[in-house]
């Protein structure tokens, strides 16, 4: 199923649609500001499983995904240097890494003690998360060695693995670049992947 929204005014009714979705345990892709992503409930056990199985891959890095800055102290551990940066570069295309709260399932960390973070700049990925009334877990849908054409169509996203989500969500063609993955777990910030966001000291 593909449903398409747009950016720049959400529909309540589509974003309830895909909100249905996710409430029930489903996959959905969707778009983001950097590359489109798959997504479930962070409530959701088996719908965190299907990701891995899509992904193929035993060790899937997940990110937290929040509508606003008040989430994201539920799910990782923020002081107020850390609450400055963030609040001035979210929402943006970023991934901060935190140390994760006791919140975040044990098997979405899988051993590890960090958490990425995020709140898009998308106005389509921050209704979907807000109507939710938690944050979805993501991976995009495009790796690192991955540089084709299927990922930043939706229509092509579709073809490719319709029959392995629940839902695509038609948002427009999305970006190649990934997001900025920052770390903040040290004593000063470490820009580990340089992508699409630049950061404000």
């Amino acid at each position: 199923m593909i449903v398409k929204i747009y950016p720049e005014n959400p529909n309540e009714k589509q974003v309830a649609q895909v909100v249905s979705v996710l409430q029930q345990g489903g996959v959905i892709i969707y778009p983001t500001d950097s590359v489109y992503a798959f997504g479930c409930s962070i409530r959701s056990a088996r719908a965190l499983e299907r990701i891995k199985q899509i992904k193929g891959k035993k060790e899937t890095e997940l990110a937290v995904v929040c509508d606003d800055l008040s989430h994201i102290a539920d799910y990782a551990r923020v002081d107020n240097p850390t609450f400055k940066l963030l609040k001035r570069n979210l929402p943006a295309p970023f991934t901060f890494v935190l140390k994760a709260s006791s919140k975040v399932p044990d098997k979405v960390l899988e051993r590890r003690k960090n958490i990425g973070v995020r709140i898009p700049s998308n106005p389509i990925a921050r209704a979907i998360v807000a109507a939710l009334g938690c944050p979805m877990l993501t991976s995009s849908v495009k790796d690192d060695d991955q540089v084709v054409e299927y990922t930043t169509d939706p229509e092509l996203i579709h073809e490719r693995y319709g029959s392995l989500v629940d839902l695509v969500v038609d948002g427009g063609y999305g970006d190649n670049r990934p997001t900025t993955l920052v770390d903040l777990t040290g004593d000063e910030p470490e820009i580990l992947r340089e992508g699409k966001g630049e950061l404000k000291w």
